[in-house]
């Protein structure tokens, strides 16, 4: 993909391009103490801290007490790191929405409600959701449970499709715009987003037995 940092230069993401294994004398030679999920879990704390546009390699380095050069032992590129720090935040989603039970809408109220929460307490989420494609196993686990709550609701494509969309288009528009609408708004938002599923929903069902016809 194409990103606005690297403009007409293609890039492969972190989660397809294949990592070979360092010879046994260079991987004896990177920092000690020093793993991916420890740099990963440092650049989502300084993202919250200072911001995506104050984010550097350098400032990530210092963080940890090591050289800038040290960090490219287990990432290759900025790139593949924001993609990883990105992915772990998605992981704040991972328990599945709502009360156990509790019907679809119940359900998909409560995930929009998380991911509304994540992006408010990750501000730089939502550039980074444009900026690469969503395809860590965090991210396909969050899609899981949104196919698992459209399953709910009894549509079939091309309706079905077509709700994805609604709800996907929703969360990361009405979510992750600058703008963030107050409370009131965004609950009428989803309550009618939710309405248009149900109504879809129940205009696919076959009709139930007629009455009998009065005597």
């Amino acid at each position: 993909m194409v990103t606005a940092a690297d403009p007409g230069k293609p890039r492969t993401s972190v989660w397809l391009a294949a990592r070979p294994a360092a010879p046994a004398r260079r991987r004896s030679e990177a920092p000690s103490g020093l793993d991916r999920e420890r740099i990963t879990a440092e650049a989502v704390r300084l993202l919250d801290v200072d911001g995506l546009a104050r984010f550097s390699m350098r400032r990530l380095a210092a963080g940890l007490g090591v050289t800038a050069m040290s960090l490219y032992w287990y990432v290759d590129t900025k790139h593949d790191l924001l993609e990883l720090a990105l992915d772990s935040a998605l992981g704040e989603l991972a328990r599945p929405p709502g009360a156990p039970g509790e019907g679809w809408p119940g359900r998909l109220r409560a995930l929009a409600r998380g991911y509304r929460g994540l992006l408010a307490d990750h501000p730089w989420v939502a550039p980074l959701t444009a900026a690469y494609p969503n395809i860590g196993p965090h991210a396909r686990a969050f899609d899981t449970v949104l196919q698992r709550l459209l399953d709910a609701t009894g549509l079939t494509d091309p309706a079905r499709t077509g709700a994805h969309l609604a709800v996907s288009q929703f969360l990361h528009g009405c979510c992750g715009t600058v703008r963030r609408p107050p409370d009131g708004e965004f609950c009428l938002a989803l309550d009618v987003l939710i309405a248009g599923i149900e109504a879809h929903a129940r205009r696919g069902r076959p009709a139930g037995p007629a009455a009998p016809a009065a005597p």
